[in-house]
């Protein structure tokens, strides 16, 4: 379903510029300025209420910006109505915390929902098996097709979130929270598949997490939001370089150092295996 490529294919495929985010008197974002890579997974860190999730649903066209300019995939967001303008929204796909998963729906028809939206003359055959191939794809089995939101684990609940998020073949994948509430081994696994997604099928991934081991295992840069805007933006060696106070107690603490050592020590077995190979 990918469309040719555009000369805006080159550009990043987010910038934004200005933003600024107001409820009421209270101001979530002011001034706010990011620039997404093309093919990167982007980390986006804050502490609670820091606005994380209202720049994500500010990018994807949920939230109205009081002031600033938001670029995606070459559209304005801040200038055009999104519910004319579909084209660009065909163009990313977002995974909700906790999955956000119609009740009443199997996972399968949950993953037709986008595809009758912006392909309503697709085949009811062509549609299924579309659908039971995204739920293949984010590492469900084949039976999970026809099962309730209810019958599934919370594990599961993200995986067919994420078939969902990638029913039409995205470039841009939203990520909120993904491994919130899994155990190690599901979060451990899920990053793995998030990872192998990206270098698969060539996705630009904007995460948001409170994880660690996931901002160390998979992302290519991380975004601090502190103080109402983005304060820095690189590797996680390249943010605990900039000596500031919030960026040195979130990775600096015990959290954090574990998260490192585990990482530095997965790094060196890697990289013997390669020597003796």
């Amino acid at each position: 379903m990918r469309v040719a490529a555009r000369p805006e294919d080159e550009a990043p495929p987010i910038v934004i510029e200005g933003l600024v985010n107001r409820f009421g008197d209270f101001t979530v974002h002011e001034g706010l300025d990011l620039t997404v890579r093309r093919g990167e997974i982007l980390g986006v860190v804050g502490g609670s209420g820091s606005g994380k999730s209202v720049l994500m649903r500010s990018i994807i066209g949920l939230q109205r910006p009081a002031a600033g300019r938001i670029d995606v995939l070459g559209h304005t967001i801040t200038e055009i109505d999104l519910e004319q303008g579909v084209g660009v929204r065909r163009r990313w796909g977002v995974l909700f915390q906790g999955g956000a998963l119609f009740s009443t729906l199997t996972v399968g028809e949950n993953v037709e929902v986008p595809l009758r939206k912006y392909y309503p003359d697709l085949s009811t055959e062509l549609r299924q098996q579309i659908a039971r191939y995204k739920v293949i794809l984010a590492g469900l089995p084949e039976s999970a097709v026809a099962k309730y939101p209810a019958e599934l684990s919370g594990g599961m609940k993200k995986r067919a979130g994420l078939a969902r998020a990638l029913a039409l073949d995205p470039e841009l994948l939203f990520l909120d929270e993904p491994t919130a509430g899994l155990d190690p081994i599901g979060a451990a696994n899920f990053d793995r598949l998030t990872r192998e997604l990206k270098e698969t099928l060539g996705l630009t991934v904007f995460l948001i997490t409170h994880d660690l081991d996931t901002l160390y295992e998979i992302c290519d840069r991380v975004a601090v939001i502190a103080d109402k805007r983005i304060i820095a933006v690189g590797t996680i060696p390249e943010l605990i370089a900039t000596g500031h106070p919030w960026i040195e107690e979130y990775f600096g603490g015990p959290r954090g150092r574990a998260a490192g050592a585990a990482q530095a020590a997965h790094a060196a077995v890697t990289a013997h295996g390669r020597t003796d190979g």
